[in-house]
């Protein structure tokens, strides 16, 4: 069983393909000037539907992880992390993500990450590992 990707439309198309050129896409309403995740057609903060997705740094930090030793699908390597990530362009603004490229016991809370990408099929999935 594969990898399960996500279902692509309008509103979120950016952000699971802007991997494909090494950006990670981020919402952001043109009203409020805030950032949100998940995409979506108008902004929760404000209801304005001038929302559209803008590159941000990819850097960010591990908000809080957990690390799973039970294999759910045969791609993913057991032991693996899933972390909720903060970006720093504003605070709050975060998502779940795996952290990658790092022994799973070096995972910490505040562990300063960068985002990287894996290509499968037509979606850039935004992993992230150690900050250089």
């Amino acid at each position: 069983m594969p990898r399960k990707l996500p279902a692509l439309n309008a509103d979120n198309r950016a952000f699971w393909q802007g991997g494909e050129t090494g950006r990670l896409l981020i919402h952001r309403c043109a009203a409020c000037s805030r950032y949100f995740h998940p995409p979506a057609p108008l902004c929760p903060h404000c209801a304005s539907f001038e929302v559209a997705p803008e590159p941000v740094s990819g850097q960010g930090k591990v908000l809080s992880f957990t690390i799973n030793y039970q294999g759910w699908a045969p791609d993913l390597e057991v032991p693996y992390v899933v972390a909720i990530i903060e970006l720093p362009e504003q605070a709050g603004l975060q998502f779940v993500s795996n952290v990658v490229g790092t022994p799973v016991t070096d995972v910490h809370i505040d562990m300063p990450v960068q985002v990287t990408f894996l290509n499968v099929e037509d979606v850039w999935l935004p992993l992230f590992e150690r900050a250089q």
